[in-house]
């Protein structure tokens, strides 16, 4: 089998999202970052393996995938263990609902993109863009937390997607100042998951250049 090779930036919650992953299915890989910041994901090169210029991108299997989601479903059907989405219909789709709440209504807006064209583009001042962030955060978290366990994970004994995709977004939510007491069952929920090696591992801070 060919070396799996990550290109991901140590901050991108994306990013975070296929290191959990790959880390939880005990799969080697090398790193490249790709640094948002200089814009290194716009490179002529790389941008011709990925067209939207996005990170994360992973080479694996003589494959260049992109969209976080769409890699750790290829991740969950070629390594099954543990299984990131269930194969049962109802909770396949309660997972993937929870998890897009997250991977598609909060993330996609609070994107440093967005952030950049709000602030660059649209005149808006840092802490306004700020405000806009944390807004969509607690519009999403206020309802991933009706659809929290009160016990266990999202996944019950083992984490799953939904799982995945909350801790990386529990890590933007503190870094922009969220206020987040309305919120404990994602509190308890967070605080057990990155207790797992395999999270703890996917951390910014573990990961991010000297």
């Amino acid at each position: 089998m060919s070396e799996i090779i990550l290109f991901d930036y140590w901050r991108s919650s994306a990013s975070y999202r296929v290191r959990i992953v790959l880390n939880l299915k005990n799969v080697p890989y090398t790193r490249v970052p790709t640094s948002l910041l200089d814009n290194a994901q716009r490179a002529p090169d790389y941008v011709a393996r990925n067209p939207q210029g996005f990170v994360p991108m992973l080479s694996i299997d003589g494959h260049d995938l992109t969209q976080s989601l769409a890699i750790i479903d290829y991740l969950d059907a070629v390594y099954p263990a543990p299984v990131m989405v269930s194969s049962n219909p109802a909770e396949r789709a309660k997972t993937l609902a929870q998890a897009l709440i997250i991977a598609a209504d909060i993330h996609p807006i609070d994107n440093l993109r967005v952030l950049r064209y709000l602030k660059d583009q649209m005149g808006q001042s840092q802490e306004a863009v700020d405000q806009w962030y944390r807004h969509w955060i607690i519009e999403g978290f206020t309802a991933l937390e009706a659809m929290a366990p009160e016990h266990g994970l999202f996944g019950g004994d083992l984490p799953n997607l939904a799982d995945v995709c909350l801790v990386p977004q529990m890590a933007n939510a503190r870094r922009v100042h969220t206020p987040l007491d309305a919120f404990p069952k994602l509190l308890r929920l967070d605080a057990a998951l990155t207790e797992i090696p395999a999270f703890a591992a996917a951390h910014p801070d573990q990961v991010k250049p000297d």
